[in-house]
């Protein structure tokens, strides 16, 4: 069974950065695109942010782009998040994804997505 696992959320300071990373095991990792998704209090989840298997292609939703950059190191099976100037309104809870299907490439569609971690906590202060 594949496990995801996120960490390194927290609370912060609007204006602060905050990096996420994310770790998979059982199945091959630079097979498959992964994504950061989002989901606050009352809201839909939401794709922050995509990246293809080999790292080339990334999608950023348009909240987060020139603050947000995500990233993958498929030689330590890691993808990261990387936040920076925060806003209150970032704040949620932040899932780590993978798609179903390997070498695809469906830019953030929710439905694309398969496996997904239990959620790591962001919190922005104003």
């Amino acid at each position: 069974q594949v496990q995801v696992v996120e960490s390194g959320g927290g609370l912060v300071q609007a204006g602060g950065s905050l990096r996420l990373s994310c770790t998979a095991s059982r199945l091959t990792f630079d097979d498959y695109a992964m994504g950061w998704f989002r989901q606050a209090p009352g809201k839909e989840r939401e794709g922050v942010a995509c990246i293809s298997h080999s790292g080339k292609t990334t999608y950023y939703a348009d909240s987060v782009k020139g603050r947000f950059t995500i990233s993958r190191d498929n030689a330590n099976d890691t993808m990261y998040l990387q936040m920076n100037s925060l806003k209150p309104e970032d704040t949620a809870l932040y899932y780590c994804a993978i798609e179903w299907q390997s070498y695809s490439w469906r830019r953030c569609n929710l439905a694309a997505f398969g496996y997904w971690g239990q959620g790591t906590q962001v919190a922005v202060s104003s």
